[in-house]
C-alpha cells in the first residue's frame, strides 16, 4: 500500500486525475459534494488495484453492514457511504473525499467490542457529515484538480501511514501542504461530539468510543514505534478523552452484547491473515485456557486454520461443534461449504450450497461459491441461470460479472463473455480494459444482431467518455 500510495502522489495529475472532470477554481466556486464523491473515486480506483485492499465479501459485508447502520442515524448525512478493509496490522482508520471510509483489519482484531469498533467508525463517519475534508481542501488556494489531487494523494498518505507521509514530504509541493491536512482540534472534537450521537442513536454503546481511545492513549507507551497509527493521524488529548467520558455519561448507562457476526469476522481475520500453523495454535490456546470473547468464534477460527493446514478430519469435528453452538448463520453455513469444496471437491459441495442458499439467498459468499463450484463440476448453463438472477436485484457487482464472462466462455459465447467482463472492468473503475474487451468481443464475430447491436452501442459509449474523460483533463 505505502508504495502505491507514493507512486500516487509522485502521478498525479496523471493517476488522480485521469477520470475526473476540470473541477476549475474550487476555492471561489465552493467544493460541492459531487466533486467530492468523484475525487474519492479517483483515489478508490487506485486503492481497489493495490495488493493490499482487502476484498473478502464476508468481510466486506460485515464492515458495510455496521458501516450503513450508523450512517444511516446521522441527521447529516446526504450522501452514500463506502467502506473498505486494508489489510494491515496497524490499529487505523481513514477518511476519503465522497464518503470512503477505510477500515485497517488491525483495527478489528484489536478492539475488544464491537461498539469499539463503531465508535471509530462513527468518528470517521463525521469527519465526512461534517465535511471537514471538504473543508481542508476548500481552504487551499488555486485549488485546480491537479492541486486537489495531489492534496488528495497526501491526505491518504497521512492517513493510511505516517511513514510514507513523512516520506511524501520530499515530493515539493505535498510538503508545503503537509502541515495543513491534519484535522484541527475543533474538527476532532466535533467529530467526537457527533459520533458519540451516531453511536447512541444506532443503538450501539456510547461508550464504546472513550473506552477504546483510552486503551489506546495507556497503549502507547508500550509500542516500540510511538504511538498507534490512529493516535498519530487523530491526536488524543486527555481532555477529549474526559469530554467522551461526561458526555457518555450524560447519555446514561447502557450494555450493549457484541453481535456473533463480529465476533466471526475477527475470527476469520486472524485465521486467514496470520500464518496457517500460528493461527491453529492461536485458537486451540484460547479453547483450552477458556480465553475467548466468543466460543463460537474460537471453534470457527479454528476451523478455518485447520482447513489451511489441510486438517480435514480436525476441521470437521470442529464445524460440527460449530453448527450447534451457531446453528442458523449465514457465515457458518457458508464455512461448511468451503470445507465440502476443499476436502471432497467442487461436486460434493453443490448440496451444500443449495441448502445454504435456501435461507441466504442473497448472501453474497455463498452465490460465488456455489456458481465456481458449478462452473468447475461443467454446469455453466446453471451457474449463468443463478448469476443473472442476482444481476437483476445487484447491477454494480463486479464479481457477479466476473462469473458471468467465465460462464459465456465456457458455453463457447465470445462476444456475452467480452461485454460480461467489460462490464466487470468498468465496475472496477478500468475504463481502457473495458472498451477493449468489447472490441475484442465484437471482433470475434459472435452473436445475434441484437447482442451486436446493443455491444456496439455500449462501445460508442464508453468510448465518447473516455473522450470526455481525456478532454478535461486535459483542461489542466
Amino acid at each position: 500500500m505505502r508504495a502505491l500510495l507514493a507512486v500516487l502522489l509522485v502521478a498525479v495529475p496523471g493517476a488522480l486525475a485521469q477520470g475526473l472532470p476540470d473541477l476549475g477554481d474550487v476555492a471561489q466556486a465552493g467544493f460541492t459534494p459531487l466533486q467530492e464523491r468523484r475525487l474519492g473515486e479517483a483515489i478508490m480506483r487506485q486503492i481497489r488495484a493495490d495488493r493490499d485492499y482487502y476484498d473478502d465479501a464476508e468481510a466486506t459485508d460485515y464492515i458495510n453492514t455496521l458501516g450503513n447502520r450508523l450512517a444511516s442515524r446521522s441527521t447529516e448525512s446526504r450522501q452514500d457511504f463506502e467502506f473498505f478493509l486494508i489489510r494491515d496490522s496497524q490499529i487505523n482508520a481513514f477518511a476519503l473525499p465522497g464518503g470512503f471510509i477505510g477500515v485497517n483489519t488491525g483495527l478489528l482484531l484489536a478492539a475488544q467490542a464491537e461498539s469499539e469498533v463503531a465508535g471509530v467508525m462513527a468518528h470517521e463517519i463525521a469527519h465526512v457529515t461534517q465535511r471537514h475534508i471538504a473543508r481542508m481542501l476548500m481552504q487551499q488556494s488555486q485549488s485546480s484538480l491537479a492541486t486537489l489531487g495531489t492534496i488528495a494523494a497526501a491526505l491518504l498518505l497521512s492517513r493510511v501511514s505516517t511513514q510514507a507521509a513523512e516520506a511524501a514530504v520530499a515530493f515539493g509541493q505535498a510538503g508545503a501542504i503537509q502541515s495543513q491536512l491534519n484535522f484541527t482540534r475543533d474538527n476532532e472534537r466535533e467529530a467526537d461530539r457527533v459520533g458519540l450521537q451516531i453511536l447512541d442513536q444506532a443503538g450501539l454503546d456510547p461508550s464504546g468510543m472513550a473506552t477504546f481511545f483510552e486503551r489506546l492513549q495507556r497503549a502507547t507507551r508500550v509500542y516500540e514505534s510511538g504511538a498507534p497509527s490512529y493516535l498519530r493521524t487523530h491526536p488524543l488529548t486527555y481532555e477529549r478523552i474526559a469530554d467522551m467520558q461526561n458526555r457518555t455519561e450524560a447519555l446514561g448507562y447502557r450494555q450493549v452484547p457484541d453481535s456473533i457476526e463480529f465476533q466471526l469476522i475477527r475470527a476469520k481475520l486472524r485465521a486467514q491473515l496470520d500464518a496457517p500453523r500460528d493461527a491453529v495454535a492461536f485458537f486451540e490456546q484460547s479453547l483450552v485456557e477458556r480465553k475467548f470473547l466468543s466460543e463460537a468464534a474460537s471453534r470457527y477460527g479454528l476451523a478455518a486454520s485447520l482447513m489451511r493446514t489441510r486438517n480435514y478430519p480436525r476441521a470437521r469435528s470442529e464445524i460440527a461443534a460449530l453448527r450447534k453452538l451457531v446453528p442458523a448463520n449465514a457465515i457458518v453455513e457458508t464455512l461448511n461449504c468451503e470445507f465440502e469444496h476443499d476436502s471432497g471437491g467442487a461436486e460434493k459441495s453443490l448440496p451444500c450450497y443449495r441448502d445454504a442458499l435456501k435461507s441466504y439467498s442473497s448472501y453474497r459468499a455463498l452465490v460465488y461459491g456455489y456458481a465456481n463450484a458449478l462452473l468447475e463440476t461443467n454446469r455453466p448453463a446453471d451457474a449463468l441461470k443463478l448469476v443473472e438472477a442476482r444481476l437483476l436485484v445487484i447491477t454494480d457487482d463486479y464479481r457477479l460479472y466476473q462469473l458471468q464472462a467465465r460462464a459465456y466462455a465456457a458455453l463457447n459465447n465470445p462476444l456475452a463473455q467480452h461485454r460480461a467482463q467489460a462490464e466487470a472492468y468498468i465496475r472496477m473503475g478500468n475504463l481502457t480494459a473495458a472498451i477493449e474487451q468489447l472490441r475484442i468481443g465484437l471482433k470475434s464475430g459472435g452473436g445475434d444482431f441484437y447482442q451486436v447491436s446493443s455491444a456496439e452501442s455500449r462501445l460508442r459509449e464508453l468510448r465518447k467518455l473516455d473522450e470526455e474523460i481525456r478532454r478535461e483533463a486535459g483542461k489542466k
